[in-house]
């Protein structure tokens, strides 16, 4: 941190870098980097699994510029769905100048957080990794230092660890000097005031997902993906023009893919009440995206097994 309190070197030098979060599925990489960012570019829920792509989320500070890649959780894959979104973790090691694994406070670590350490450290192993004990709102001080001793064991007592809380905010700033310190001077990536370079198609499938994972059984998430079929402004109604400056209105088309009818079930609920419901939410959201009026046309279809199947992989994007 350089004397008046800007984040660079200390002669001054702008920094920037890529930075990749990994961890086991749910230990709060996506909430961390909203967090990070000060704005939502990642999707959250209480389910594991729920992020699908490698969302780039950037940091902008005075003296400093990080991008964020917020991976799909690294597991044990049992499908070919999950062997790709591994791939898309192992496909960015290389290319980031720091590893940043994620470990809730609350959670013991187990045999999925060492297969990761080992994935990471065979695929990168010049590349500086940092723990960060996610989620310390959730504890007290005496069990955050425990779970910090613990991290710093588990990663052989010469990396650092972090804590911090991504809902609280608390030692958010601090994480971002920290980061930054580990970055190399450089000029930024990316114009000031950009927050992500992921297109819009991807963040309100991203948003649509997010909105109807809530409140479902755990098979769902693996088995839901969205596709955005089209998007376009619609034509303004002469005879009830809009008001000056604002732009039209923007039409969504997206479809909802599931595997079997019992997941069409449980997305469209009684009545339809229930896919009216993640059509509210999911708008609320894509609206705070885009700055705009949205109007959001949900369907839901099933792709038997889609997960295992190559050429429906690769028509749903993966």
């Amino acid at each position: 941190m350089t004397a008046d309190g800007e984040i660079g070197s200390a002669d001054g030098e702008f920094r920037s870098g890529f930075v990749c979060f990994v961890g086991r599925p749910n230990t709060g990489k996506s909430t961390l980097t909203n967090a990070l960012v000060g704005a939502k570019v990642a999707i959250t829920s209480s389910r594991p699994q729920t992020t699908r792509s490698t969302i780039r989320g950037i940091v902008n500070r005075d003296g400093c510029q990080l991008v964020l890649v917020d991976t799909p959780g690294l597991h044990r894959p049992r499908t070919l769905l999950g062997q790709r979104l591994n791939d898309l973790v192992r496909d960015t090691y290389s290319e980031v100048d720091a590893i940043c694994m994620t470990i809730p406070v609350d959670e013991k670590i187990g045999p999925g957080d060492k297969y990761i350490l080992d994935q990471v450290t065979h695929m990168a192993p010049r590349t500086p990794l940092l723990g960060i004990v996610t989620k310390i709102d959730k504890v007290g001080n005496e069990r955050v230092a425990e779970q910090l001793l613990a991290v710093s064991k588990f990663l052989g007592g010469e990396r650092d660890v972090f804590p911090v809380s991504a809902k609280s905010g608390r030692q958010v700033d601090d994480l971002v000097r920290l980061l930054a310190s580990m970055m190399k001077p450089g000029p930024a990536f990316y114009p000031e005031g950009e927050i992500t370079d992921t297109d819009d198609d991807t963040m309100m499938a991203e948003l649509i997902r997010e909105a109807a994972l809530e409140g479902v059984r755990d098979e769902l998430p693996h088995s839901l993906a969205v596709v955005i079929e089209e998007a376009y402004e619609r034509e303004p109604d002469p005879d009830r023009p809009a008001p000056k400056g604002r732009p039209p209105l923007l039409e969504v088309h997206a479809l909802l893919y599931v595997e079997r009818p019992s997941q069409k079930a449980i997305i469209i609920g009684k009545g339809g009440a229930r896919l009216k419901e993640v059509g509210t939410n999911a708008r609320a959201e894509i609206e705070k995206l885009l700055g705009r009026r949205v109007f959001l046309s949900l369907h839901v279809k099933v792709a038997k097994d889609w997960q295992r199947d190559p050429k429906q992989l690769g028509r749903l994007g993966f």
